[in-house]
C-alpha cells in the first residue's frame, strides 16, 4: 500500500527540512572543526601543554564559535524566548560532547601510545566524528527548539470564531 499524495508530500517536505537543517549544521560544524584543528596545533606546537589539554582547549573555543553560528544562522529561525535555558543546554550537551571527543583523543593517547602529531590529529578528528553525531541530535532535540505553531481557532457553523478564553477577538 503506498502513502497518500499528502502523506508522500509530507514525508518530502520534512525530509527536504532535514536536510536544510543537516547542510546548515555541517556549514557550522564546518567552521568549528578547522577552528578546534587549527587551535589544536597552534597550542600543541607552541606550547608545552599535554596533548588531550590542548585538545580541550581547542574544543572550548570551538564551542563559543558554534554556538554564535548555530544561533545566528543554522538555527535563528527557533525559539528565541528562552536563551538563558538554551545556552545551559548547549553548554551541558557540548560538555558532553567534549568528553566523547577527548575520550576518543585520551584513549588512542594513553590507552595506546599513539601520539604523534599525525596520529594526534586522526583521533581528534575521529573523536570530533562521534561526538558531532551527539550533538546534531542534542540540539535539536533539546536546544534549539522549534517554535510550536499557535492552534487554529475552531470555528463556529457561520463561519465566526468561537472566542477563545483570554483572547480578544
Amino acid at each position: 500500500m503506498t502513502p497518500a499524495p499528502s502523506q508522500r508530500q509530507t514525508l518530502r517536505e520534512r525530509l527536504t527540512l532535514l536536510a536544510r537543517e543537516i547542510a546548515k549544521f555541517g556549514a557550522v560544524g564546518g567552521v568549528g572543526l578547522l577552528v578546534n584543528l587549527a587551535v589544536f596545533n597552534l597550542v600543541r606546537h607552541t606550547t608545552d601543554l599535554q596533548v588531550v589539554r590542548a585538545s580541550i582547549l581547542a574544543t572550548v573555543v570551538a564551542i563559543a564559535c558554534n554556538y554564535v553560528g548555530f544561533r545566528h544562522f543554522a538555527y535563528r529561525d527557533r525559539d528565541k524566548s528562552r536563551r538563558t535555558k538554551e545556552l545551559t543546554l548547549f553548554l551541558l550537551f557540548s560538555a558532553v560532547g567534549l568528553v566523547i571527543e577527548n575520550g576518543v583523543l585520551y584513549t588512542a593517547t594513553y590507552g595506546f601510545g599513539w601520539d604523534g602529531p599525525l596520529q594526534s590529529n586522526v583521533f581528534k578528528f575521529l573523536g570530533i566524528g562521534v561526538a558531532t553525531l551527539f550533538r546534531f541530535w542534542s540540539y535539536r532535540t533539546w536546544v534549539f527548539r522549534r517554535l510550536q505553531p499557535e492552534p487554529e481557532p475552531a470555528s463556529v457553523g457561520d463561519g465566526r470564531r468561537e472566542p477563545q478564553p483570554g483572547r480578544v477577538i
